[in-house]
């Protein structure tokens, strides 16, 4: 006779109404996301193509670049990286500074929402590279506004970060004439826009703008902002980043890119520290902002997805997830409703009603008539969700 059988329900993705990669568990609803005749999605075909790429001649590639950057530079910075202090701009220093010996000059647009564990980092990053430093910090009034109107424009909180993170370098670059701008993954799979077989070759000082932003600086504009206020979110005119010979490249297009590899090497050697993260399972992606979460759960409220897939669809790519248990973790971490939310609620005035009926606004079509199911956090979090400076003042202010 034969022994009974126990089946294994297979964990299904959260909306059994939308395409899913046949690979991964990214969503139809990502956007600009494109699938090969079998359903597999471009991040996933770039992840095989990794595989295949005859990376030595591509560091050639990157090493002249480099070296031409050097020459160009005289007395000047031989080029721009703009840092945050996470796990990315950690290794991009390593790699810029101690392997091809280059002098940077680091920038970073300050979203002033950094963790206590972000400002170590990026402190840390400064004192070990021995880095010369340009920062922007817009201030916290102005903050606050942009992240509501952000919310009402786009559908999400961030708007001033994206904008800035895309603008402000690109300012230091043209008015300090150092043409060459770093950044670190490749787009190829951080957002499948590419591929590491068709990447993309020209240089699009907007492109922040289009892929995060989505609107320009004077679109932003209201009773409370002007364009006084939003000048710095503001890219440079393409006849300034023309003079200047403004262009940028991902070292991720030039070496192969491995984000576990790589945050564990920059942990053992620069001291660097990841922290618990907001709807996710992984400790490290973004772990310099409070509001990540809020970012990702407008997403979720949006698309139908947030950090989680995309964290889970990398590790299936790499072979240490299966499908379904990338779709486990994402029902586990995706819907949850973040502690930033009351944080958001409290410098923007607003109530959770109707933070919700602003973001039902945003949600595509295809997720507007389905329930999206939300779950109450049932963990503190480890760190406050309090900017760092302002923590700081509520600690040492002897008025308080």
């Amino acid at each position: 006779m034969i022994g009974e059988i126990n089946v294994v329900q297979k964990r299904k993705p959260l909306f059994s109404n939308i395409k899913y990669c046949t690979r991964c568990c990214m969503p139809e609803t990502e956007e600009d996301i494109v699938y090969d005749e079998v359903g597999i999605c471009q991040s996933c075909q770039s992840s095989e193509q990794k595989m295949h790429i005859n990376w030595v001649e591509r560091e050639r590639k990157l090493q002249k670049i480099l070296n031409e950057a050097k020459e160009k530079a005289g007395n000047n910075y031989d080029c721009i990286i703009p840092i945050s202090g996470g796990k990315d701009s950690t290794f991009q220093l390593h790699v810029l500074t101690k392997i091809y010996g280059m002098k940077p000059l680091a920038v970073t647009f300050n979203h002033n929402w950094y963790s206590e564990t972000g400002w170590y980092n990026l402190q840390n990053s400064l004192e070990k590279f021995n880095l010369d430093h340009i920062m922007y910090t817009p201030n916290r009034s102005l903050v606050n506004k942009l992240a509501k109107q952000s919310l009402e424009k786009i559908g999400d909180t961030c708007w001033h970060c994206h904008a800035g993170v895309g603008s402000f370098p690109l300012h230091i670059a043209a008015k300090f004439n150092i043409p060459l701008l770093i950044w670190g993954e490749s787009i190829a799979e951080a957002s499948g826009r590419a591929s590491y077989y068709n990447p993309v070759h020209k240089f699009d000082r907007e492109y922040f703008t289009k892929v995060s932003a989505k609107i320009k600086p004077d679109k932003m504009e209201s009773e409370e902002l002007s364009a006084k206020d939003l000048h710095l979110f503001e890219v440079p005119t393409e006849e300034e980043c023309e003079k200047a010979g403004v262009f940028g490249i991902h070292l991720g297009d030039f070496i192969f890119w491995d984000d576990e590899r790589q945050t564990e090497f920059v942990k053992e050697h620069y001291g660097w520290r990841e922290t618990q993260m907001e709807g996710t399972y992984k400790r490290y992606k973004s772990a310099e902002c409070i509001m990540a979460g809020m970012h990702d759960f407008t997403c979720y409220l949006k698309r139908g997805f947030g950090r989680a897939t995309f964290q889970a669809c990398v590790d299936v790519r790499n072979g240490l997830l299966t499908r379904e248990e990338g779709f486990e973790l994402i029902e586990k971490h995706d819907p949850e409703r973040p502690e930033a939310l009351d944080y958001f609620l409290k410098i923007t005035g607003m109530s959770e009603d109707d933070f919700h009926e602003i973001m039902s606004i945003h949600r595509l079509q295809k997720l507007r008539d389905i329930d999206m199911p939300i779950k109450e956090k049932l963990h503190k979090n480890q760190e406050k969700i309090m900017p760092y400076p302002e923590q700081i003042i509520e600690k040492l202010n002897p008025t308080k």
